[in-house]
This record gives C-alpha cells, sequence and structure tokens, in this order.
C-alpha cells in the first residue's frame, strides 16, 4: 500500500482490551520497518477506565522503547477513524456480562454454552454485526483506504457481515492458526518459518489436512502419535485415536465442542456449578491484568497476559499489517471471501484458510484436499452464520430463529425457541431491532 504521509495512522477500536499491551509490544517491535506515528485507542464511555489505565501503560511502553509514535487515547471513535491508514477491531458489545448471559443461559437448557460456538455465538454476533457495520460506516466517510482487521468474535461471522454490507476492505483473524503454527515448531524443534500447515473450513470450525515441517508432511505422524493439541479457553480432552486416523485430518479445539458433545456438556455444567464458566475465569484474569497494568512501574506487557486465552493474537494482527504495507506476500491463515476456494459454500461465505498477503490484500490459495467427511458439518454451520447475519442486519426474529434451529448443537425446534426467547430478552439493550412494534 502507499502510504502518502509520514509514517501509519492506526485505530484500534476497544482500545481498552487487556489485550492492547501485546499489540503495542508488536508496533514497537515493529517501528523501523513500519513506522506508526499515530496509534489511536479507541472505547466507548462504560470502557473509558480500562481505556485510560490500558492507555497509560502503552504510553509507557512506548517511552520506554524511544520510538516517536504518539499514543493517544479517546472515546471519539470517529477522531481516531479519520484519515487512519489501519483501523482493527476487537471489541466486546455489552462486555463480559453478557459474555457470561451466552455462555450461562444454554448450559441451563441442555446446550453448550460458549463464547463464539452454539447459540452464545449467536448472540454475540447479532450484538456485534450491527456496531461494527456502524464502524464500517464511518471508515467508508472518513478513511476509505483503510484496511479493517477484525479480530471481534466470532470472527468469521464479523467478517462475512462487512464483506456482504459494506464497502470496507477487510480481513478477519484468529490466534487459533498462530498458535497451531507456534505448536508444531516447537514439536519438531524448528523455526516457525520452517513449518506449513494447510487450514480447511471457517473460523473455529477448520480441520489441519497437512502439517509441512521443512517440506515435509508431518500430519499421519502427528495422527499416529496422538499429540494433543488444545488452547486455553478450550478444556483439553485426548481426541479417540481411531477416530483421527479414519478422519485423516486434525480438528481444532473449538471441534471438541461438535465431535465430543456430551463430554464438554458435562464439564460445562460442572464448572458452570462449581467455579462458573471461562467468562467468569477470564472476568477473574482481567481484574488481576487490571491491576497489573495499573503499576506506574510496569513498562512492558506482563507475562501473566497470556492466561487470558488469546495469547499471540497481536502477533497475528501486526504480522498482517506488516504485510500488507511492505506487500510481504507470505504466506497467513486469514478470514477472507470463499470465491469458489471452498466449492460447495458460497461464494460470498467467509472462509479460514491460507493466503499470500499482497499489498493488494490476501489471495486465498487452492486447498490440496477437502475431506468428504467434512462437507456436512462445514455446510450445516456456514449456513447457521449466513442466516444469523441476515438476523442481524434485519431484525428478523424468524430468520433467526431458523439459524439457532439449523445450529447443530441445538438438539430440537421447542429448546432452540425457549433459548432465542430467553436469550433475546436478556440481550434486549442491545437489539433494538428485535424489539421495535
Amino acid at each position: 500500500m502507499t502510504i502518502t504521509k509520514q509514517g501509519l495512522k492506526v485505530a484500534v477500536i476497544g482500545g481498552g482490551s487487556s489485550y492492547t499491551p501485546e499489540l503495542v509490544e508488536g508496533f514497537i517491535k515493529r517501528y523501523d520497518e513500519m513506522p506508526i506515528r499515530e496509534l489511536w485507542l479507541v472505547d466507548i464511555e462504560e470502557g473509558r477506565h480500562k481505556l485510560e489505565i490500558v492507555g497509560k501503560l502503552a504510553q509507557r511502553m512506548v517511552e520506554q522503547a524511544g520510538v516517536p509514535m504518539d499514543v493517544r487515547l479517546t472515546l471519539n471513535r470517529r477522531e481516531a477513524i479519520a484519515g487512519a491508514d489501519f483501523v482493527t477491531t476487537q471489541m466486546r458489545v455489552g462486555l463480559l456480562e453478557a459474555r457470561r448471559r451466552d455462555e450461562h443461559i444454554p448450559i441451563k437448557h441442555g446446550v453448550i454454552g460458549q463464547e463464539t460456538t452454539g447459540p452464545g455465538g449467536m448472540l454475540k454476533a447479532l450484538r456485534t454485526v450491527p456496531v461494527i457495520l456502524d464502524i464500517c460506516r464511518d471508515i467508508e466517510e472518513l478513511a476509505p483506504n483503510a484496511w479493517m482487521l477484525n479480530f471481534t468474535n466470532p470472527a468469521g461471522i464479523v467478517t462475512e457481515a462487512v464483506l456482504k454490507h459494506s464497502k470496507v476492505k477487510t480481513v478477519g483473524l484468529c490466534n487459533s492458526p498462530i498458535n497451531f503454527q507456534k505448536y508444531l515448531a516447537k514439536q519438531y524443534g524448528v523455526p516457525e518459518s520452517e513449518v506449513l500447515p494447510e487450514f480447511v473450513g471457517i473460523n473455529h470450525l477448520h480441520w489441519i489436512t497437512s502439517a509441512y515441517v521443512n517440506g515435509e508432511d508431518k500430519l499421519q505422524e502427528m495422527i499416529g502419535g496422538g499429540k494433543d493439541y488444545s488452547a486455553k479457553n478450550v478444556t483439553a480432552f485426548d481426541w479417540d485415536p481411531e477416530f483421527l486416523r479414519s478422519l485423516g485430518a486434525l480438528p481444532t479445539y473449538y471441534l471438541r465442542y461438535f465431535y465430543m458433545t456430551d463430554t464438554m456438556y458435562a464439564e460445562m455444567k460442572e464448572s458452570l456449578e462449581k467455579n462458573g464458566t471461562r467468562a467468569d475465569v477470564v472476568s477473574r484474569v482481567e481484574e488481576e491484568l487490571f491491576e497489573l497494568y495499573k503499576d506506574v512501574n510496569l513498562k512492558e506487557k506482563p507475562k501473566q497476559l497470556e492466561k487470558r486465552g488469546g495469547a499471540f493474537y497481536s502477533e497475528a494482527a501486526v504480522n498482517l499489517m506488516f504485510s500488507l504495507y511492505t506487500d510481504r506476500k507470505d504466506i497467513q491463515t486469514l478470514n477472507v471471501r470463499n470465491g469458489g476456494i471452498i466449492g460447495f459454500l458460497p461464494e460470498d461465505a467467509s472462509i479460514e484458510v491460507n493466503c499470500v498477503v499482497t499489498a493488494q490484500g490476501p489471495i486465498p490459495l487452492p486447498l490440496q484436499r477437502v475431506p468428504e467427511q467434512i462437507k456436512g458439518l462445514l455446510h450445516a454451520v456456514k449456513t447457521y452464520e449466513s442466516l444469523t447475519i441476515e438476523a442481524a442486519v434485519t431484525g428478523d426474529r424468524g430468520v433467526a430463529l431458523q439459524a439457532m434451529v439449523h445450529h447443530p448443537l441445538v438438539p430440537s425446534v421447542s429448546v432452540a425457541k425457549a433459548l432465542l426467547g430467553e436469550m433475546l430478552e436478556a440481550n434486549k439493550k442491545y437489539l433494538p431491532t428485535f424489539f421495535e412494534a
């Protein structure tokens, strides 16, 4: 991309997030090659307190590093976006309290309660899509050439909504692929540059169909050795070895909700009764982090941030920004428009696959192999996602019901109706279009 002025302007929507110090660390490390002169951290009134804490830490980090990056804090989204080269989004509409409801309510109905998967992910999408599209209208007006890098969950649904309903240049990101790349490199004792896994699917629903290490595919070796892979926010249950061998792929850890539904639900129910769900755990971790961030002597990202469950997400964001800026043409796993890459999904669907990143944007790579046995689940969840976007944009309860009913984790129409009614009511403040007369 061509930057006509001195250095870059970056706006971070959701700048008061506990993840922001990792993002700032990445910007500092890349400063010589990607000079960000203005870094605007934006939040809403309810997030003002956290924005000030995180913002001051960011300013201390920049001062400590000795780079001429101007870190500005604001509640005025439009002044942050105006003339920006990049806009990143990492927000949670309704804050952690909404996530808590997304997780607690489905469990009461005998259904998986998770932030991005199933009914919880659907309600998060219904709250988030209208806000993201409102931000896109500001970008279209005030920074039409900017790239929007979206980390807001559910990232695939949000990315697809932007691709369908705005003119903003957008790419969706997730920390799951970069975590697997690091895991693969560590398992085989090689630099990350020597590994190349292939991902097939959509956000939080992908399968690894090859795992190249120094040019040799180690996937069958990994499957045969029963190497287990999980993340901090998904309980690690061992995959059935016979199932993996016949699947011929490694499922992302989010697929445990589909392949091990009974075990995962039992664990969630027990956790809810004892310590609360993941939202409750994250709330406690965030309290600890913000206490650390307040320390005026803290001038770097604290190690405790890795407990938050989104480790390396900012590294992925900075890598993408750097490659778009420098036309690096490297391979990254991103959420982009399908365009026929996965032939049985709609062309305008968002998919999560390997892409070559150029200054003009990511170019998705053709897939070597799409296992026949994954197609049904992938198509079903993508159908649910597309219906959820339509419901979010229109406020149509009938479309929302169809989305809920056709999610594979929802067992019946009656459960779907009960869930939808209770969850819409619990989110009434954030879903006005569903309650208009």
